[in-house]
């Protein structure tokens, strides 16, 4: 048997995220693949703020989806806008309830708690696990959904960032946003 230890850690802690997130008074009314899709609606951009991006990034099935995002927005954590270009798609924003929700809860108290008794090796630890992730999703070649200032379309046009994919001019705080285009850059050989 192969040694399993990374994987009994990283299970582990997210065993004890979704023990937290259970117990937490602010979450009573949430189910947990709810509160999956407000943190990464929290996270996205323009371009990946979809019910497909949230079905994508999430890994389940545009039902599941669909009505988990139909108890958002009944709650009135979510909005859905209808696409200016494209009137077919729609955008889901956050409300200033769900973002307020998510500000008291992330970081988890034990994990930030952890992290800073750590000093610098915590900082270590966040650029492992960054890089361990590229690795995965590189050799798994799944959806990367990396941050925009870390794709290789991301460019500088001027003062302002610029997406090379969509020819389109982004706003500075795109930059660190999680989109769904997200291609990691080439490594040269």
């Amino acid at each position: 048997m192969s040694d399993t230890t990374l994987f009994d850690l990283l299970e582990r802690l997210a065993s004890l995220s979704r023990i937290w997130f259970r117990q937490h008074p602010l979450l009573a009314e949430l189910q947990p693949i709810q509160l999956s899709a407000l943190m990464y609606l929290a996270r996205c951009n323009r371009y990946s703020n979809t019910p497909l991006g949230v079905t994508d990034y999430l890994g389940l099935t545009k039902g599941t989806v669909s009505q988990s995002l139909k108890a958002l927005e009944a709650k009135g954590l979510i909005v859905k806008t209808q696409d200016a270009r494209d009137k077919r798609s729609v955008h889901l924003q956050l409300t200033d309830t769900a973002r307020s929700l998510l500000d008291a809860l992330l970081p988890p108290d034990f994990l930030a708690a952890g992290e800073a008794r750590m000093g610098a090796r915590g900082a270590q630890l966040e650029a492992l696990l960054g890089e361990l992730l590229r690795e995965v999703q590189r050799s798994a070649d799944v959806p990367s959904f990396g941050l925009c200032r870390t794709c290789r379309f991301h460019q500088q046009a001027g003062d302002l960032p610029f997406c090379g994919l969509t020819q389109e001019p982004l706003a500075p705080s795109d930059a660190a946003l999680i989109c769904r285009e997200h291609q990691t850059p080439e490594v040269p050989a």
